[in-house]
């Protein structure tokens, strides 16, 4: 005979405390891994790895080359090897112990949160912070523990929205410098009707291969970690 699956019950109207218990705990689970692209997005150093990979392809002007596929990847992968200690220390100190039934789930939580904190906070400039606890009337921190999840994770993207954008300017001078030298070039030459960025794409691309760029870009990136 077949044996049957028996399925957790999602009924929310239970009267039975265990019951309503387990249903809650699985739909704040659901929640939670609904969220996850948001919290990789915002809590992680993927937002200001794919904003310069962007700033790359956008001053080369080659269109989809890379394809967003690619540069998504390359963010993800380095985004992986970039916070792998961080990783690492949440495994440790919040995955496993919480696996293995030593701490509870809130007790899980605080120490998930510590080293996630730890590495927003080196990464979030004091004035980005002092907007949002200010906005929301709290006193200033004492210690990182005392810095609130809602501040601190807004704060630190728009910190790395303005990283990123210095890093993506100081990408897009070359190729702006070899536009207007052609742009230039074919107005002294009256050659109007020819569009510069045809004629500045191989130069570009020539240039950038000349000097290592995606060495460059991502060793730029690490070390700006």
């Amino acid at each position: 005979m077949i044996a049957m699956i028996e399925i957790p019950a999602l009924d929310i109207f239970s009267e039975s405390p265990e019951n309503l218990t387990a249903t809650i705990q699985l739909l704040i689970l659901l929640t939670v891994l609904s969220l996850a692209p948001a919290i990789l997005i915002l809590m992680t150093s993927f937002t200001r790895i794919i904003i310069v990979l962007s700033f790359v392809r956008s001053g080369l002007a080659t269109q989809q080359m890379p394809p967003n596929q690619v540069l998504i990847g390359l963010a993800l992968f380095l985004t992986f090897f970039i916070m792998a200690p961080v990783f690492s220390e949440v495994n440790e100190n919040a995955l496993q112990p919480l696996f293995d039934g030593e701490i509870t789930q809130e007790e899980a939580f605080d120490s998930a949160a510590s080293p996630m904190k730890e590495f927003m906070a080196e990464h979030t400039r004091e004035k980005d912070l002092a907007l949002f606890m200010g906005y929301a009337g709290q006193e200033r921190p004492e210690t990182l523990d005392d810095i609130p999840l809602t501040s601190l994770v807004p704060a630190f993207a728009i910190s790395e929205l303005k990283t990123a954008f210095q890093i993506g300017f100081m990408i897009f001078v070359p190729f702006l410098v070899i536009d207007m030298v052609v742009a230039s070039v074919l107005m002294s030459m009256g050659m109007m009707m020819l569009p510069p960025v045809m004629i500045a794409l191989p130069f570009k691309v020539l240039l950038f291969v000349m000097v290592d760029g995606w060495h460059l870009v991502v060793r730029s990136l690490l070390f700006s970690f």
